[in-house]
């Protein structure tokens, strides 16, 4: 297997892109390329291609980090979880 070193601007915070080196493996590079061209016609743009579905992936995992982590409330009176409790237990029961 070959690997291919492509250039990706990050960005942290407000300061400038910088300059890095990723090594990607060929079908990951191809994807990119591929990508780059649909896009913006050219494979020039791999970096931005790069930065947008790295930072939409790691969004996704920020968000879901959140939702596992927030605190949520809830209401529940003890007859309101009894009739629960019981309909839950027919239906393992059931199986």
């Amino acid at each position: 297997m070959t690997y291919r070193g492509v250039y990706a601007f990050t960005h942290l915070g407000d300061c400038m892109p910088r300059r890095t080196t990723l090594v990607l493996d060929d079908d990951v590079y191809e994807m990119l390329l591929r990508e780059s061209v649909r896009r913006y016609g050219s494979s020039r743009a791999l970096s931005r291609v790069a930065n947008e579905l790295l930072r939409r992936a790691l969004k996704s995992i920020d968000d879901i980090v959140k939702l596992v982590y927030a605190e949520r409330y809830v209401e529940v009176t003890a007859r309101e979880f009894e009739e629960f409790r019981r309909k839950l237990s027919k239906e393992l029961e059931g199986r």
